[in-house]
């Protein structure tokens, strides 16, 4: 068992929640090819509103602006794949259930309640994300769960057939891993 997991999964403290939100931050700002809004002394709670607007402000101008959204989202995936990855070597990650354990615990810094079953399906239940996001801003942003996932399994992929901004009560993916189904 993963003990460092386990603890971050009963209680990520402030400042591991800041710099997770921070990279993130920095992260998508790159793929928009923008720079980062001031953060400094913000809260994580705040951190986190400040990202959910950064981030719809910025889809809504791409659009508005009629820029090659395909590229932004492969760079939004690799990103996160890279941060995936970064929290994949530093938490030791290294089975199925850390996994499972690392994606709760980031989703949990980011205000979404994650429950990854052992099958592989993923039902997201309460989004911080869903009271800022429309159904097509949510889609491109996407494309960050999905590096995130890629890179803290070691190359897996999140696929979702629904989204609560789509009207679904729930989100619902699954996480299908490199070497095939759990």
């Amino acid at each position: 068992m993963n003990l460092v997991l386990a603890t971050l999964d009963f209680y990520a403290p402030a400042p591991v929640r800041k710099r997770v939100l921070r990279d993130l931050f920095s992260a998508t700002a790159r793929a928009f090819g923008v720079d980062p809004p001031p953060t400094r002394g913000l809260s994580a709670r705040r951190l986190l509103q400040a990202y959910a607007l950064f981030t719809r402000e910025e889809s809504e101008r791409l659009w508005a602006e009629n820029r090659d959204q395909s590229a932004v989202e492969r760079r939004l995936f690799q990103n996160a794949s890279k941060l995936g990855a970064a929290l994949r070597r530093r938490f030791r990650v290294r089975s199925r259930d850390d996994v499972i354990r690392m994606s709760r615990v980031l989703y949990r810094i980011l205000g979404i309640s994650f429950e990854g079953r052992p099958d592989g399906a993923v039902i997201i239940s309460d989004c911080a994300f869903s009271r800022f996001y429309t159904g097509r801003v949510c889609r491109l942003i996407s494309a960050l769960d999905t590096g995130a996932a890629a890179g803290i399994s070691g190359g897996g992929k999140l696929e979702f057939t629904q989204r609560m901004t789509e009207g679904h009560d729930c989100c619902r993916a699954r996480l299908v891993f490199e070497d095939g189904p759990p």
